[in-house]
């Protein structure tokens, strides 16, 4: 049985990084504290859609900006 899953940050306590099991993953899963559990890891890519939203297209101005003018 492969068992849920949960996105969860890390955290630093003294030199080791620790993950929080969320409530909801602890009661379905039925787990206590002492168990031994089998965690993988894998980095999440972060999804930056809609990030810039709000700013307007880009001009020729935008474009060109920095490489029309003389280097000094």
């Amino acid at each position: 049985m492969e068992g849920m899953k949960a996105i969860t940050r890390t955290r630093k306590i003294g030199g080791s990084l620790i993950v929080a099991i969320p409530r909801e993953l602890v009661i379905e899963e039925g787990l206590k504290e002492g168990e031994v559990v089998e965690v993988k890891v894998r980095k999440v890519k972060k999804d930056f859609f809609g990030a810039l939203k709000g700013i307007g297209p880009m001009t020729k101005e935008d474009k060109f900006k920095g490489q029309l003018e003389e280097n000094e």
